[in-house]
């Protein structure tokens, strides 16, 4: 069952963090939301500056270059 974390009296929500799944406060009084702390939030730019987290991209071959006329 998957329970959503009501909202406060302020509209704001507590939320899991993404880094370190402690309670995090979601709501623009939270500098670093969705992360509980700026430490959180400097930990998870690190591991995106170190490449442990990475986006899948296909390689381009070029093949949809060469359908495509050139405007001269």
């Amino acid at each position: 069952m998957n329970k959503r974390p009501a909202p406060s009296a302020d509209g704001a929500r507590t939320v899991r963090c993404p880094a370190c799944g402690g309670p995090s406060l979601f709501s623009p009084q939270n500098a670093y939301r969705p992360f509980c702390s700026e430490r959180c939030k400097l930990h998870d730019l690190g591991a995106w500056a170190n490449e442990s987290f990475r986006v899948e991209a296909q390689e381009d071959d070029g093949a949809e270059e060469a359908q495509q006329p050139r405007l001269q």
